[in-house]
């Protein structure tokens, strides 16, 4: 049997060609598998081909992708801190299930060990998991212990681990009201309510790639080290945390914000919001939890410098956190006001005008 890894992958992509061959002879990782996916190389079953060569006939792929022996490897994935580890994933992949956060099999979970990750299996509802379905992978998405095919989305996951140090997990998943906002394209509005503020943050929507692609953790990456939540554009909801359950409590805010701007949308308003200086408060606050926030630096006045009911409406629009240059709100004006402010204008620019030509 030769070993097919995620090196030899890359270097056959280096070859130019467009197709792949194996037999039973080769065995492909999944990073290999992916790898020649993603490069829109055909991998094809032809039980007459030759071995492929590998990089190094003489090393596993898993030694070579995450430095030890497959003995290690399985001693590592069996260790009570991976035992544990594997409980509370199965424990928030059945919360996702009964919050509806999942449908069929789709959403992933991941979390650190030590400089590996423990993930969900491809394929297998979340409300089901059990512990020997897990997989143990390394930062390229090597596939390194457990009998299970790991996530095939396990990419973006190392997007956000490679740029954020503090993240010890990331759930994905497709929570129904986030997954809304996500499909239209739209960020939630800030300064309605305390919770999201200190606890979340801005949610982003990060525009939509293929699931599991390069170019979807290309997307993800350079949002994760502000943000714990991220919409993945007409797909679903990612979030990270300092452990499963915190990641998966980033998630659950996150779509419980969503929620209820959806229901307050549908009711009559007297658009109350936080003040500026209040949401300056509630970052303060955050920042001494040592919480990240993109929003640091801005001024009170440019944290809620429009009308976040605008952004729920039925004809959203969108509003930047920075500070809106002051002028009339012709939003507000009657049509006859409107008429007149044309109209004076007109007037002006016709003054302007005649005093050039004498």
């Amino acid at each position: 049997m030769n070993l097919f890894s995620l090196k030899d992958a890359e270097a056959f992509v280096a070859t130019g060609k467009k197709e792949f061959r194996h037999s039973r002879e080769t065995l492909l990782t999944p990073g290999a598998r992916d790898c020649l996916t993603e490069a829109g190389i055909k991998v094809v079953f032809d039980a007459s081909a030759a071995p492929a060569p590998a990089a190094s006939p003489s090393a596993p792929a898993a030694t070579k992708a995450g430095g030890g022996s497959p003995g290690e490897f399985e001693r590592l994935f069996n260790s009570p801190e991976a035992r544990s580890l594997k409980e509370q994933i199965c424990d928030i992949g059945r919360r996702l299930w009964m919050r509806e956060y999942t449908d069929g099999n789709g959403g992933n979970i991941s979390c650190r060990l030590g400089n590996y990750f423990i993930c969900t299996p491809t394929g297998v509802s979340k409300g089901f998991l059990k512990p020997e379905m897990l997989c143990l992978v390394d930062m390229a998405g090597n596939q390194l212990a457990g009998t299970w095919k790991r996530t095939s989305e396990i990419n973006t996951h190392m997007a956000i681990y490679s740029v954020v140090p503090e993240a010890k997990a990331v759930v994905h998943a497709h929570p129904v009201h986030a997954t809304a906002y996500a499909i239209a394209g739209l960020e939630p509005p800030p300064c309605l309510i305390p919770e999201i503020e200190v606890f979340v943050g801005r949610v982003p929507v990060a525009p939509y790639r293929t699931p599991g692609s390069a170019e979807m953790a290309e997307v993800i990456s350079p949002l994760a080290p502000k943000h714990q939540s991220i919409m993945m554009g007409n797909h679903g909801l990612i979030c990270w945390g300092t452990s499963v359950e915190d990641a998966y409590f980033k998630m659950e805010i996150t779509d419980a914000y969503c929620r209820t701007l959806v229901v307050a949308s549908h009711l009559p308003s007297n658009r109350t919001s936080i003040p500026g200086d209040k949401l300056q408060e509630l970052l303060d606050l955050k920042k001494k939890l040592g919480l990240p926030d993109s929003r640091e630096g801005l001024k009170p006045e440019q944290l809620c410098g429009c009308d976040p009911w605008e952004m729920i409406s039925d004809r959203p629009k969108a509003c930047a956190t920075t500070a809106q240059p002051a002028g009339p709100d012709t939003s507000k004006l009657t049509n006859a006001e409107l008429e007149g402010l044309v109209q004076a204008v007109t007037n002006q620019i016709l003054e302007t005008l005649q005093k050039q030509k004498s």
